[in-house]
């Protein structure tokens, strides 16, 4: 089954993706308050105007003396990133929760089995993890019910 892409925007500007089955999978979501942003979780949500992706091949290899670098990216492209690996970081990790420090502590120590954790930790316990050798990085997870991100 394809998937539609539609661009969404919050009543609070922050503009995100929606996969949705169809246009009408869209309509029936927005209509009954299931959707909301993904940074805020506000459901006043509503699609924006897009334009078609259009995947040409190039007939001719670039002429590397004319080709520049690309621009840096932008707000919305640098929000669409991080929401990609808001995406992954949630698809991929446990969430352990308040206890994160407890289990990182467990796995480092060969008290628990390895394996991916997400939680939550204060400045104090993250600097006394790196203390003991125990990497961890502080990624702010948008706000939502636990579910996949739209």
């Amino acid at each position: 089954m394809s998937m539609k892409v539609f661009n969404l925007r919050c009543e609070h500007e922050h503009a995100f993706e929606g996969w949705f089955a169809s246009g009408e999978a869209f309509e029936s979501q927005s209509s009954s308050g299931l959707l909301e942003c993904p940074v805020c979780g506000s459901s006043e949500v509503q699609r924006m105007p897009s334009a078609p992706r259009l995947n040409l091949a190039a007939t001719t290899a670039p002429d590397k003396s004319t080709t520049q670098t690309a621009d840096p990216p932008s707000g919305t492209d640098l929000q669409q990133m991080w929401l990609k690996m808001a995406r992954y970081i949630r698809e991929n990790t446990e969430d352990v929760g308040e206890r994160f420090a407890e289990e990182a502590r467990r796995m480092h120590y060969a008290e628990a089995p390895e394996r991916a954790i997400r939680g939550e930790t204060s400045r104090e316990q993250a600097r006394e993890l790196a203390e003991e050798g125990i990497e961890v990085f502080a990624f702010p997870m948008p706000k939502g019910q636990g579910g996949p991100l739209q």
